[in-house]
């Protein structure tokens, strides 16, 4: 298949539109944006806060030479329940970009209230630094929440660029 460009006459000059045509792409386009992050330069952890037994925080460290970019918000999954933790603030996507041997954080509250009986209980959790990579999985007992991960709608934070930042935008400090 041809790609054509077409110029309406009237409304591009020709010295305008030879120089668009002449061009490099990456100077006809803007600025070059950092590629999506490869899950083979991706470290992603996982572990409960201490003395906060709901809240599970998450980093993931980029290992690669170049900025890359991955969701703005960590995609945190339960065990075999359906669905993610919702962001907070909410958000219909968007990307964060992720400079080389840098990490982000963010906090996950996986129960307002523990006792709740809605509350399902879990094995473990998926994290992943973006929804179409896969992720890790991460036990109860290697989060250290005990046999179980206690969930009833859980909310993360969007990648922060330190953990007290995440622990902010959760409203833990």
């Amino acid at each position: 298949m041809r790609i054509r460009t077409a110029f309406a006459v009237s409304a591009v000059p020709a010295a305008a539109a030879a120089l668009l045509l002449t061009a490099p792409p990456s100077q006809a386009a803007g600025p070059a944006q950092p590629a999506t992050c490869a899950r083979k330069v991706l470290t992603v952890r996982a572990k409960a806060a201490a003395g906060e037994p709901t809240v599970v925080r998450v980093s993931v460290t980029n290992h690669g030479t170049r900025a890359c970019l991955v969701d703005r918000v960590p995609t945190v999954t339960f065990g075999d329940l359906d669905g993610v933790a919702l962001p907070v603030p909410a958000t219909s996507g968007g990307t964060y970009p992720l400079h080389a041997g840098r990490t982000a954080y963010a906090d996950v509250r996986t129960v307002a209230d523990p006792k709740d009986p809605e509350a399902r209980r879990v094995p473990g959790i998926g994290v992943s630094a973006s929804a179409y990579q896969w992720g890790r999985s991460f036990t109860a007992a290697r989060l250290g929440t005990g046999r179980e991960v206690v969930v009833w709608e859980p909310v993360t934070t969007w990648w922060q660029p330190t953990a007290a930042a995440a622990d902010r935008a959760l409203g833990l400090s």
